[in-house]
C-alpha cells in the first residue's frame, strides 16, 4: 500500500503529521488528483511564499500560529482555526509573522 492509500478512512491529527523546521517550510502532500491536492504544510517564522497565482482555487485553513495571506494585494492576519479562501488566478503571497501549520486544499475549477 502506497502512503496516501494508508490515509484513507484513518482518523489523522494534521497538527503532529509535520513538524517544524529551523529557516525551513516543509510539506507533506496527503492526496494528489487532477482535480487538485490537499497539502500540509510547517512554516518557520518569517518563511513565506513571494506573490504568485495558481489555476486552482485554494482552501487554507490554519491549524497553528499565525501568518500573514495577502490576496490581490489585500494582507490578511491570520491564526489556528481560522480559514481563507484564494481564489485562482489571483495574486497571493504567504509570510509566517510566528511560526504556523496549514492544511491546503486546492481544487480545479471547471
Amino acid at each position: 500500500m502506497s502512503q496516501e492509500t494508508d490515509l484513507i478512512a484513518t482518523p489523522l491529527n494534521l497538527v503532529k503529521m509535520v513538524e517544524y523546521q529551523p529557516g525551513s517550510i516543509v510539506s507533506r502532500t496527503l492526496l494528489q488528483i487532477p482535480n487538485g491536492t490537499v497539502t500540509l504544510f510547517a512554516f518557520d517564522e518569517g518563511q513565506g511564499l513571494s506573490e504568485h497565482t495558481a489555476p486552482f482555487d485554494a482552501l487554507a485553513h490554519i491549524l497553528d500560529g499565525e501568518v500573514e495571506i495577502t490576496i490581490s494585494g489585500k494582507p490578511q492576519r491570520l491564526a489556528a482555526n481560522q480559514l481563507i479562501i484564494m481564489p485562482a488566478n489571483q495574486p497571493h503571497a504567504v509570510k509566517a509573522t510566528k511560526r504556523f501549520k496549514m492544511l491546503l486544499i486546492m481544487i480545479k475549477s471547471s
